[in-house]
């Protein structure tokens, strides 16, 4: 059975990895998409606004549409008809999220319309759905309970925390204009590392929970990679340059998910100069740079 009601859903932008938390750390950014989304008299009514409006499917392969269906497949059945009104302002294929923010939103969607979609699919059951589409847990989990989480696949079970970033840590997004696939990112990356740089990183990555959390003056040796970030340098360069100048200058900066964006960690100081370009390392030109507050809520399904 469904609600006749129109629910509105937002979601927030993440950044996934952090440096060495590759596909288990995730923090979400108060940048967000929303949906709209009302169940209707047949078939899909689909529009999208915003990010990527030119370029997005407006079918059922649409990714928002693919993650309802699959939530509403696992309550029980599809309605006839569903309206959904996209407006996203996530950029698309920057490495912020935007894949991870369409399935929440859309799983989340889905159990709003339903009557008990939200007993019937828990928090637990929608993040293991929603990393059997997104493909790891990282931005997934961010998305869906917002400010800092660590996520893991425990055998058929997908596990998270979250907790909220120290309130001292800032974060600013410095946002090319070029794409990269997620698969082409990740396909850089070798599929064994040495023993040296798996101690290294797990240090590192014991280290950046409590930098995050509780201990910001450890952020920078705590936000240095050694799994994936090098390998990468070939497939975006002008981004690894600009991490290297922004740590060379004390900036605990890092490669945002899969990239190209870089995400800066920093002190509200150095986070105005970055933004308002007076800091001493500037992005390359044609680039963006954003403030983003951590979010701490996570989706939300809010009122019209």
């Amino acid at each position: 059975m469904f609600r006749a009601a129109t629910v509105r859903i937002r979601v927030p932008a993440t950044s996934a990895n952090l440096g060495p938390g590759y596909d288990s750390f995730g923090l979400a950014l108060a940048l967000h998409d929303e949906v709209v989304v009302r169940v209707g008299e047949d078939g899909l009514d689909l529009d999208v606004a915003g990010e990527g409006a030119d370029e997005l499917r407006r079918d059922d392969r649409h990714l928002v549409v693919k993650a309802m269906n699959r939530a509403f497949d696992r309550l029980g059945g599809r309605p006839r008809g569903i309206e959904v009104r996209c407006l996203n302002r996530i950029p698309q294929g920057r490495g912020l999220g935007s894949s991870a923010a369409a399935i929440v939103a859309g799983l989340t969607a889905a159990k709003a319309v339903t009557v008990g979609g939200d007993e019937r699919l828990d928090p637990e059951s929608t993040l293991a759905l929603a990393t059997e589409l997104e493909g790891h847990p990282d931005n997934v989990a961010a998305a869906l309970f917002g400010g800092f989480t660590v996520a893991w696949i425990d055998g058929d079970a997908v596990r998270a925390f979250a907790e909220p970033p120290h309130r001292g840590i800032a974060a600013v997004a410095c946002i090319p204009p070029t794409q990269i696939r997620t698969s082409k990112a990740r396909r850089a990356i070798p599929d064994q590392v040495s023993h040296a740089d798996a101690t290294a990183n797990t240090a590192r990555a014991a280290a950046f929970v409590e930098a995050i959390t509780r201990r910001p003056d450890l952020l920078f040796a705590a936000t240095e990679d050694f799994l994936h970030q090098q390998y990468r340098r070939e497939v975006m360069p002008r981004s690894l340059a600009l991490v290297d100048r922004l740590r060379a200058a004390g900036v605990a900066a890092v490669v945002s998910g899969a990239g190209p964006t870089v995400l800066a960690l920093c002190d509200d100081l150095t986070a105005t100069a970055l933004a308002s370009g007076t800091f001493a390392v500037a992005p390359p030109r044609g680039w963006q740079v954003s403030r983003l507050e951590p979010d701490l809520g996570g989706v939300q399904v809010l009122p019209l």
